[in-house]
């Protein structure tokens, strides 16, 4: 499905489901330290990303099974909250 001007729908998710988030941050460190920490009770797997081109941030991936949209926002707010997370997608 394609969100733009024409289709206000909201994509349909099937649960329970792998969810990704990306975590960008300072440092690897930082960025493990806050997926492990909102991840925490789940069954959730981190993957190494990307680095910016100056080296200034990092990004990593968090994988996490979640079983509803409850679950899905809660590690979101988590991760969004985080004074180490410069920013969440």
């Amino acid at each position: 499905m394609i969100l733009d001007n024409t289709n206000k729908a909201r994509p349909e998710i099937r649960y329970p489901c792998e969810w990704n988030y990306k975590i960008i941050s300072k440092t690897a460190g930082e960025a493990v330290e806050a997926a492990e920490l909102a991840a925490d009770g789940f069954k959730y797997e981190i993957t190494a990303s990307n680095v910016s081109k100056h080296g200034k941030y990092i990004s990593i991936n968090l994988s996490v099974e979640v079983e509803n949209e409850e679950e899905r926002n809660f590690i979101f707010g988590k991760l969004e909250s985080d004074e180490k997370v410069i920013m969440v997608l």
